[in-house]
């Protein structure tokens, strides 16, 4: 039985970064709560919030400054078939669609020279980026909040692990070398009047007596963790257990943390991968997620804790790329990756 609440919980992780002390059993037991309850927490005092004031924030965000011409140089193959880059790069607006944003996938390699590069996989291709000289400042911008979300998402690992009564560093080997995704989004304001028929029940809702568009369909997320920086601009919302929705806090300078299904597999169904949707504010809207990710080779097999069930193992890689393929702005790449698995069997 899972508890329901009307509330997400707002945690103070600093006592993670720290040596073994009571604050820190104290913080992995209010994460391990919000991890089995609602699904979902606002985190603060963690590495990189320095890199999310309303100073520094638009270092990361200049990126949609940027001309459409621009842009368009690191669109998507299944956006612009001359390309050869098929999971990481740019994603345009898509006027019919529910989830109505524009954005950029970036792997490892926005913050390692030397990260894995397999031109046979995509999972592992690299990423397109704008010139130094059009945005200075970005790339390193981008460098540095990657490697802090990194630690950020090594850190709830541990903690899970230790609430799970594993040794702490359990995952760590899972996520050496890890594919992880930083995700820059911007939701525009969206016209009734833009040429879309948006009457229909799946491009809005009523919320507190008034009539609001979705901007994000609602959906869990498929990985493990996603470390979510918003600008202080509402509409995030959360399905509680009685499949009602709540309002994510918006607050600067913190995280909004919900966990994904393949770490509710993972554990048995301990953690509660948790439904969630954007519906459109009264402006613009940015967020950063980030998709704290293991290697594309990391083997998932059952873990040995209490009431954890059993699955067949199987590559990251393979599950991630059936997942992540689902989603719209990767729509007509699903059949550009083999199963790994499969081809070695």
């Amino acid at each position: 039985m899972h508890a329901t609440t009307d509330q997400i919980p707002a945690i103070d992780i600093s006592a993670l970064f720290g040596p073994l002390a009571p604050a820190r059993e104290e913080i992995d037991r209010q994460i391990f709560n919000a991890a089995c309850g609602i699904g979902f927490m606002t985190v603060r005092g963690f590495p990189g919030a320095e890199l999310l004031t309303s100073e520094k924030r638009p270092d990361l965000l200049q990126i949609f400054s940027l001309p459409d011409a621009e842009k368009a140089k690191m669109l998507r193959w299944n956006f612009d078939s001359s390309k050869s880059n098929y999971y990481r790069g740019w994603f345009p607006l898509q006027p019919a669609a529910v989830s109505y944003k524009e954005g950029i996938d970036m792997g490892p390699d926005v913050a390692y020279a030397d990260a894995a590069h397999d031109p046979d996989d995509p999972l592992l291709e690299r990423t397109p980026y704008p010139a130094e000289s059009d945005l200075p400042g970005w790339r390193s911008a981008a460098a540095n909040y990657y490697k802090a979300m990194e630690k950020v998402g090594a850190a709830l690992m541990a903690s899970i692990a230790r609430s799970l009564g594993l040794k702490e560093t359990t995952f760590d080997e899972y996520f050496r070398g890890g594919i992880s995704t930083l995700r820059l989004i911007r939701y525009p304001l969206r016209e009734e009047n833009a040429g879309v028929d948006l009457s229909g029940p799946e491009y809005s809702v009523m919320h507190q007596g008034e009539k609001r568009l979705i901007i994000g369909r609602e959906h869990a997320d498929s990985g493990f963790v996603t470390l979510l920086a918003q600008d202080g601009v509402e509409g995030l919302q959360a399905k509680n257990h009685d499949g009602e929705w709540i309002d994510v806090p918006p607050a600067d300078g913190t995280l909004a943390i919900n966990f994904g299904q393949l770490l509710e597999r993972w554990t048995g169904g301990v953690v509660q991968a948790t439904r969630h949707r954007v519906i459109a504010p009264k402006r613009a809207r940015f967020s950063i997620p980030f998709f704290y990710e293991p290697r594309v080779d990391a083997q998932i097999a059952p873990l040995p804790i209490k009431g954890g069930g059993g699955f067949a193992p199987f590559l990251y890689g393979d599950y991630l790329w059936e997942s992540a393929t689902n989603f719209v702005e990767m729509a007509g790449v699903k059949h550009l990756r083999t199963p790994r698995q499969a081809k070695a069997s």
